[in-house]
């Protein structure tokens, strides 16, 4: 299977054409999925006891399945979260598969590591946090998010009153899904302040006054949002940080999406406190243009981390020997094997500045400012609230939950735009709206003005 023949010199040459092709193009469709029957239809079996060919394979690839994708980096994928990785990361994201890294230790990646050492200083630099500060890549921000409250829960767990107690975080209704999610297989309970609005140390004070003794015992730390994903909201970190710290609470800060906006220098003051957090999750592979998958886990005190994740096994001891002395990434957070996913973020950094990286970011926070004005001054829609770091909530006026459901698949289904409806708390009501969410720098006013146009 790994023999060169001209055979595979012609299927990578084909290769790299798509990937240059793919990289190079300054227009692409937006993609719409298709119904598994409808693929297999097209395609047929492709895993088989012969093989199809890899000429075939690849053309089944670029006439059908590639088809049936949605982009991230459509300039009218306005949608969740999307993404923008830029040509340079995309580049080297092949040349991080093709050098075949394992990332776990520093004894079989230590270039690699290196380098994705050197992008994470930036992004840690960015926080405030102290001297010594530092973290790892992740796949995402569940992972981030996972890595740093278990590091918590086992550095509460360090007192035996606590030994066999089950933890309690708190955090609010507008924190991203992963919390809930990462406390389940943390085997934690969570407690939800009830506003998707801004989560303030006043009210974070209040909750906890109204705990129990025993759920007070169990409480151990607080997640707050640095830029929720639904409305773009920045939690009061600063007066978190000070409750956190009087009640000698972990204070964990989510800036998956958010975190992005630290790079520039009009949305930095509105992170007051996150240099005051234990851990923060920030995703690269969101605002910072980098690939899927790459997020990040910071922590103020590494070492706390590395007690709680560092895995032990006769056959990674060569790995601690003092001949592989250096940095090894998997003792900070929940993976063993790991790509070196901090790679082409490291790549592109390097390749474009970090002065190019606060113009796209700004870009990003100036495109919701615009589309916030578009929406003010059109007739038929209106905002819900003032758009917050890139996200831009709205609403067209007279429509049902329906209408939107509708609008979103007509335009996705005609190739134009990417653009969902999700829910605000109206009071005590969920209401359904539409939202804009704005990462990509190459996305227009025109995109916007048409986007709006189509709900007419």
């Amino acid at each position: 299977m790994h023999k060169i023949d001209i055979d595979l010199v012609e299927m990578t040459l084909d290769v790299m054409k798509y990937a240059i092709d793919r990289i190079s193009a300054t227009e692409h469709p937006i993609g719409k999925p298709k119904k598994e029957e409808e693929l297999r239809q097209l395609v047929g079996e492709t895993i088989t006891p012969k093989g199809v060919g890899g000429e075939y394979a690849f053309n089944l690839w670029k006439q059908h399945l590639s088809k049936a994708n949605v982009p991230v980096d459509h300039p009218r994928n306005l949608a969740f979260v999307p993404a923008s990785p830029t040509r340079s990361a995309i580049m080297f994201d092949l040349v991080t598969s093709a050098s075949s890294i394992h990332g776990a230790y520093w004894m079989e990646g230590a270039g690699g590591i290196f380098c994705e050492n050197e992008a994470m200083r930036w992004i840690v630099s960015l926080t405030g946090l102290p001297e010594g500060a530092f973290g790892v890549f992740t796949s995402g921000g569940t992972a981030a998010n996972l890595s740093a409250i278990v590091t918590a829960r086992e550095y509460w767990r360090r007192d035996d009153t606590y030994k066999r107690e089950k933890g309690l975080i708190i955090t609010s209704i507008g924190a991203h899904s992963s919390i809930k999610a990462m406390a389940k297989v943390a085997d934690v309970d969570i407690l939800l302040v009830d506003s998707e609005e801004m989560l303030t140390g006043d009210a974070l004070r209040e909750t906890i006054d109204s705990l129990s003794f025993h759920q007070r015992k169990r409480l151990f730390a607080v997640v707050a949002t640095g830029g929720t994903t639904n409305a773009g909201i920045i939690d009061d970190l600063e007066g978190v940080a000070q409750v956190c710290e009087t009640e000698k609470l972990w204070f964990h800060v989510d800036a998956a999406y958010g975190g992005g906006a630290l790079a520039a220098d009009s949305a930095r003051p509105l992170f007051k406190g996150i240099e005051r957090a234990d851990s923060i999750t920030i995703d690269p592979h969101k605002w910072m243009f980098s690939p899927y998958d790459c997020g990040a886990v910071i922590y103020k005190q590494p070492e706390l981390a590395k007690a709680a994740h560092s895995q032990q096994g006769s056959y990674l001891d060569i790995f601690k020997d003092e001949g592989a002395h250096g940095f090894n990434p998997t003792d900070y957070q929940i993976q063993l094997t790991r790509r070196v996913r901090g790679l082409p973020l490291w790549f592109s950094l390097a390749t474009h500045g970090t002065d190019r990286y606060k113009q796209a970011v700004e870009r990003g926070l100036e495109l919701a400012q615009i589309a916030g004005k578009m929406i003010e001054a059109h007739p038929d829609v209106e905002l819900v609230r003032e758009p917050s770091l890139s996200c831009v909530l709205f609403r067209r006026k007279g429509w049902q939950p329906e209408d939107y459901t509708e609008w979103t698949y007509k335009n996705h289904k005609s190739g134009f735009a990417l653009v969902t409806p999700t829910k605000w708390k109206n009071g005590q009501t969920f209401e359904t709206v539409s939202r804009f969410c704005f990462i990509n720098p190459d996305t227009t006013e025109k995109d916007i003005q048409m986007i709006l146009d189509s709900m007419t």
